[in-house]
């Protein structure tokens, strides 16, 4: 019997953005995506790609694990 493991991905989006002051649309410009990509990702609906967490991690000048999380959950 194997057991199955479920991983979420958690993310810091809403409060790096805070530390810019800069808004979701305003952000989502900034990386090329749109504002409802930017929302989903914060609501941890929707894992972005390696080139969009690379281009988060320059803007927000954090180490993609800064910004993104694993976390397991039984």
């Amino acid at each position: 019997m194997e057991l199955q493991i479920d991983i979420e991905m958690k993310n810091t989006i809403k409060v790096q953005r805070a530390i810019l002051n800069i808004t979701q649309e305003e952000l989502a410009q900034k990386i090329g995506v749109s504002r409802q990509t930017i929302s989903s990702i914060e609501k941890n609906k929707y894992v972005p790609s390696t080139v969009l967490a690379l281009k988060l991690s320059q803007l927000f000048e954090k180490p993609v694990n800064e910004i993104f999380e694993l976390e397991e959950e039984d």
